[in-house]
């Protein structure tokens, strides 16, 4: 715990057999996470016999493959449902750090955001970590239109490592969301446009072989979902107005 508040990290697991033990000794290093939840999507590989050896954890194991946002929707529900007063995802693919988890849960907790990301771009070590120049020229141009349609200024909107308070989980409209690797921008819309405030710290982000990615296919289908998005939650905004 942390000042009292029951931290739980969710891990929305595919194919990660590789880099889930890693991850998980990660994330219970700083002695303050009370539970970890694993949701394997129908992994092919060993994920599930190796998430039932990590103490502390609770897996769930989708029998069909329900997409990014589908096994989001498990996570956080599960995670409410155990008595969390802050919900952490974090990919257990071990590209992002879990050293930041302190820090992320001390800003909800501390109640100075309701959610807070963690930003590979925030501090400019992106491409030095790895990220595919033209993942970073997308997740730039992206960010920028984003944050001119919202009126935000966030320093991307496509990390998969946040932070969240109970309340702000228990106001959105999650089941609404996509099913789909969208699902994650779509969250960040709705809370700005409920007029919430997210918190960023800098994240260091390294690439390798075993990080999930999607192709480029995916890519542009995401990116335009993500346009579409921003400009659904424009008009939700200008109509509050």
């Amino acid at each position: 715990m942390l000042e009292g508040h029951n931290i739980v990290v969710v891990m929305p697991a595919y194919n990660a057999a590789r880099t889930l033990r890693q991850t998980y000794d990660g994330v219970m290093a700083h002695g303050i996470v009370d539970r970890v939840i694993v949701v394997d999507d129908a992994s092919k590989d060993e994920t599930v016999a190796m998430a039932r050896t990590l103490p502390q954890t609770q897996v769930e194991v989708h029998p069909r493959n329900r997409g990014y946002g589908g096994n989001q929707k498990t996570c956080y529900r599960l995670a409410l449902a155990a008595g969390a007063d802050i919900v952490i995802m974090i990919h257990p693919d071990y590209q992002y750090t879990p050293a930041l988890i302190p820090a992320m849960a001390s800003l909800v907790a501390s109640g100075l955001y309701p959610c807070v990301i963690a930003s590979r771009i925030l501090g400019g070590g992106a491409l030095r970590g790895g990220m595919p120049w033209w993942k970073y020229v997308s997740n730039r141009f992206l960010t920028l239109v984003e944050n001119l349609l919202l009126g935000a200024k966030l320093s991307e909107y496509h990390s998969g490592y946040r932070a969240f308070s109970r309340a702000l989980l228990e106001e959105l409209p999650l089941e609404e969301n996509s099913d789909n690797f969208i699902f994650d921008n779509q969250m960040l819309v709705q809370i700005i446009s409920r007029g919430y405030q997210i918190g960023e710290v800098t994240c260091p982000t390294k690439y390798f072989p075993e990080a999930s990615s999607i192709g480029w296919a995916a890519s542009i289908r995401y990116g335009l979902g993500c346009l579409a998005t921003a400009w659904r939650g424009r008009r939700r905004l200008s109509a509050r107005q």
